[in-house]
């Protein structure tokens, strides 16, 4: 099975769950828009500052915490329309998001950021559910690398390795740190106060 074949059946199917958990989420009040901008600016800001590694992929400084925060202590429905917004301005103001290909922009610059929203998916009132959502957002965000690296920069596959195992090789020592440090910053907050902040609640 080709590239783009499997590339075409994720896509399928991952547009085809998104736009079903969005479902009844048609406005959004002046407070959400606020929120969901300052957390796009937040990922943005952060997907600017990489750190180089030996591989020759940079890691981001924990991009995935505020798009991961928005979902978990807000709405996951919100984190995903923003990844979808962050996707589309990664393109003018963050360097290394500027697309080889036009089909890029589909495959992992709207998939790489708004799949963070699935962090919220399973819910947020235990620990659990909210690990078992960031692993799958993670899933999700390495597969979006992946595809797009055996589709748009297999020219670049290190001698022997293909195109499979280079955008494997890469995308994993890029993304696994990546997804870990930014997990174990949500996970080591205090969720439950901060969810309370967020919708108002009395702390007790």
């Amino acid at each position: 099975m080709s590239a783009w074949v499997i590339t075409g059946i994720f896509l399928v199917l991952y547009f085809g769950v998104s736009v079903w958990l969005l479902r009844g989420k048609i406005r959004l009040e002046a407070r959400e828009l606020c929120v969901c901008g300052v957390m796009i600016a937040m990922t943005l800001i952060l997907e600017m500052i990489r750190i180089p590694i030996p591989t020759g992929a940079t890691i981001p400084l924990a991009s995935p915490v505020p798009l991961l925060l928005l979902a978990v202590l807000w709405d996951y429905r919100l984190a995903i329309l923003s990844g979808w917004v962050c996707g589309i301005a990664g393109i003018f103001v963050v360097p290394a998001w500027q697309p080889v290909h036009p089909a890029q922009i589909l495959i992992e610059h709207m998939v790489c950021f708004s799949c963070l929203g699935y962090a919220g998916v399973f819910g947020t009132d235990r620990r659990w559910k909210v690990l078992c959502g960031i692993v799958l957002a993670s899933v999700l965000k390495l597969c979006g690398h992946l595809l797009s690296g055996v589709l748009f920069f297999s020219q670049n596959a290190w001698e022997g390795w293909g195109a499979w195992g280079y955008s494997m090789g890469y995308n994993i020592s890029q993304n696994v740190p990546l997804c870990l440090i930014a997990g174990i910053i949500v996970m080591a907050l205090p969720l439950k106060a901060l969810g309370r902040v967020v919708r108002k609640e009395p702390v007790i």
